[in-house]
């Protein structure tokens, strides 16, 4: 004889959970693996691709609906439920198992230290670090306490923490290491010359023009790249132009 559920009941298979907390209360939906990022990310727009289900969930697991009365009372009794799974996705913790979970960790763990790497060079000899090295470095700051850096975490992405590894690492000096410099000319005139040598690190080629013009080709830290496109178009009055030459200047090869 076959088992009937209660009617408050679903059972679902093969499923990633996506869970908000609201009002004191848990509320989970049900969705199809590799469907949610999609959705959030703008690739996926149909919600019906996204869900298993349409229905709100306290415990998706255990196949546990949720009680009409808790969602009015944490989302209001005004909004649709289909407004309310919408909040959900959009909101919500994507719930993964830890192998899952364990192999997201080491796939951005590899994306952070790529990064670092190809971002940064020995100051003196301008050579890039292999990976190894860059991780090891990483490895140690993580032990030393107030050191900036704690290991990757899943919840930030590769690139804002491969920023914060290079600050820390550049502040700890655990190896010799700096950001490798963008190459840049800069064309403007005299009047902006000053301000931008201020923020130049090394001065390539400098030259004046006919009619009061000067070009500069020169190294400057990644972060100075905007102040200088900004110094410029004020100074020359939108005549002036800040060309990306070289986006990470460095030295291939292992040190």
């Amino acid at each position: 004889m076959p088992i009937n559920l209660p009617s408050n009941q679903i059972r679902l298979t093969n499923v990633a959970i996506v869970r908000l907390k609201k009002g004191k209360k848990r509320f989970e939906i049900a969705c199809y693996k590799n469907k949610v990022l999609e959705y959030r990310s703008g690739v996926e727009k149909d919600l019906d691709e996204v869900l298993q289900t349409d229905q709100v969930f306290i415990n998706v697991s255990k196949g546990a609906l949720a009680p009409k009365a808790d969602l009015q009372k944490a989302f209001g009794a005004d909004t649709s439920t289909s407004d309310i799974v919408r909040e959900i996705l959009l909101k919500g913790e994507l719930q993964v198992g830890e192998k899952e979970r364990g192999a997201k960790l080491d796939q951005l763990h590899a994306e952070v230290i790529s990064i670092v790497s190809s971002k940064c060079v020995d100051p003196d000899s301008k050579r890039v670090y292999t990976a190894t090295m860059v991780e090891k470095a990483l490895a140690e700051l993580a032990t030393k306490e107030g050191g900036g850096w704690h290991g990757v975490k899943e919840n930030k992405s590769a690139k804002a923490q491969a920023l914060e590894a290079i600050k820390a690492l550049v502040a700890a000096q655990i190896i010799p290491i700096a950001r490798a410099r963008m190459r840049l000319r800069i064309m403007g005139n005299k009047k902006c010359k000053e301000k931008v040598m201020e923020h130049v690190a090394q001065v390539e080629e400098e030259a004046f023009l006919q009619g009061g013009d000067w070009e500069c080709t020169g190294f400057v830290e990644p972060g100075k790249y905007k102040l200088l496109v900004d110094i410029v178009g004020a100074e020359t009055r939108g005549r002036g132009r800040v060309e990306i030459l070289d986006t990470a200047v460095v030295h291939e090869g292992d040190i």
